[in-house]
């Protein structure tokens, strides 16, 4: 039997110092950028049965996306930059994962689009960004103002363009957030949107402000700035939570399905154009919410609100929801809602989710002075 002989190939001395040397300084690179940066990519799908049932009689059963987290697929990265600076970015785009397609077909990233700037002063952001009140959602009640919020039926402005913020270390409990959102090239300065927010955290206890102020050009029909103006308090006795939320806004104006179907302000970005009578119109937002973890995988919730009408013209509402979530993992979570609106005589506030509905009742005799039930059954996986 012949034997088969296999030899290495020789490297000179000097080319293997060098390659050594490459793969030494490679490695170490490799390192200190590894614990110096890192950029994740993450997402969410979320879809739910919903089947909802009108007084008028109208009902549907539909296939929907985002009841409490709209699908979406995200990038965040950050980089120490050294002496306790760093830099930080998010790109998140929004999707409809019921049919594949995107959230918002004119932007890539209709979410959040933003680069940033932090260290112990605090941190500095520019971009897309969510409101200071989108943000705050936990704090608001048991759904993270989502399905089954009566807050949430009411609208709350998501996110803008063009936005400035600063957000303060939180120092003896206290946390400070200010936005400047500025108009596009072309629009007066007087429209940029104004945000401040103001949140305490003593032990098991929560109090904070979120609020917004968007005015007219000064020439406009109608001048009144649009307002949102949001408090909550919050007490956390170990099996879940106790929260409290007032809103005073004038925010809503009729669509074409229905007398409250629609807003002054766009809910994710837009200026006020000042040719709306509405924005005279305000409305104050009371909700009391409270849920209990039943097991540590299961926990339950309920919540009534009332929207009312300051102007005294029958445009108000009341409601509730009660919900149940069970985690599967800490990735996986079924759930199940049921809620009501009622609609007074002149209102039309329709049932909302993290996502806009589609479809929802488009015809304003579905909607107007009506009473809207909906039952929800769902999974939300996060990634």
């Amino acid at each position: 039997m012949q034997q088969q002989m296999h030899q290495t190939p020789r490297v000179p001395q000097r080319g293997a110092l060098r390659i050594l040397a490459l793969t030494t300084v490679l490695g170490a690179w490799g390192a200190g950028a590894h614990a110096q940066s890192s950029v994740t990519i993450y997402g969410s799908v979320d879809q739910y049965i919903n089947h909802m049932r009108s007084s008028s009689g109208a009902s549907m059963t539909t296939l929907e996306d985002g009841a409490l987290l709209r699908s979406r697929l995200g990038f965040r990265g950050q980089e120490d930059l050294g002496g306790g600076l760093y830099a930080k970015f998010q790109l998140e785009m929004g999707i409809n994962a019921d049919n594949g397609t995107q959230a918002d077909s004119t932007r890539g990233f209709d979410r959040q689009s933003w680069v940033g700037l932090g260290g112990g002063w605090g941190e500095v952001r520019l971009g897309r960004q969510n409101t200071v009140i989108f943000g705050r959602g936990d704090y608001i009640d048991f759904t993270s103002r989502t399905l089954g919020s009566m807050v949430n039926n009411f609208g709350v402005p998501s996110r803008f363009d063009n936005d400035i913020s600063y957000t303060s270390p939180r120092v003896a409990g206290f946390l400070f957030e200010a936005h400047y959102a500025m108009a596009e090239t072309g629009a007066p300065a007087r429209q940029a949107i104004y945000q401040l927010g103001l949140d305490y955290l003593n032990g098991p206890y929560r109090v904070g402000y979120a609020g917004l102020y968007a005015r007219a050009p000064q020439s406009a029909a109608y001048t009144d700035a649009v307002r949102y103006d949001n408090l909550y308090a919050n007490y956390d006795y170990g099996k879940g939570k106790v929260q409290l939320a007032f809103v005073r806004s004038n925010n809503s104006t009729a669509g074409s399905a229905g007398n409250n179907t629609g807003t002054v302000l766009g809910n994710v970005g837009g200026l006020v154009a000042g040719t709306n009578a509405d924005v005279r119109r305000f409305y104050r937002v009371w909700q009391l919410s409270a849920d209990y973890r039943v097991t540590p995988q299961l926990r339950v919730g309920a919540l009534w609100g009332r929207i009312q009408d300051g102007s005294d013209s029958g445009r108000g509402a009341s409601g509730g929801a009660v919900a149940a979530y069970y985690d599967l993992s800490k990735r996986t979570m079924l759930y199940a809602v049921a809620e009501q609106l009622k609609n007074d005589r002149n209102a039309g506030f329709r049932l909302a989710a993290s996502g806009g509905m589609k479809p929802n009742f488009t015809s304003a005799d579905d909607v107007n002075g009506r009473t809207i039930k909906g039952v929800q059954l769902g999974v939300l996986h996060r990634f």
